[in-house]
């Protein structure tokens, strides 16, 4: 008597893939930082902080509006 077939593994469904051309933005505030021409000076000043320090913060913050705005125009409506 033969052995029973073992059973093909069942794949785990893919999500879909996202096309969206908006996408295209979460590139800006991974190439701005790497820019260094940003960074090659001390002023102008804000607050007292030299142009680095407060230059890191305005990044921080293109990133999270990057993202947010990207979020807000790729989600599918009617998803929860």
């Amino acid at each position: 008597m033969a052995a029973p077939e073992p059973e093909a593994p069942t794949t785990a469904p893919t999500r879909a893939k996202d096309h969206s051309p908006w996408n295209w933005l979460l590139f800006i505030p991974i190439v701005v930082p790497l820019i260094p021409v940003f960074f090659n000076g001390d002023s102008p000043r804000v607050f007292g902080f030299p142009r680095f320090y407060w230059l890191q913060l305005a990044f921080i913050l293109l990133g999270v509006s990057t993202t947010t705005l990207v979020y807000q125009m790729t989600k599918k409506r009617g998803d929860r």
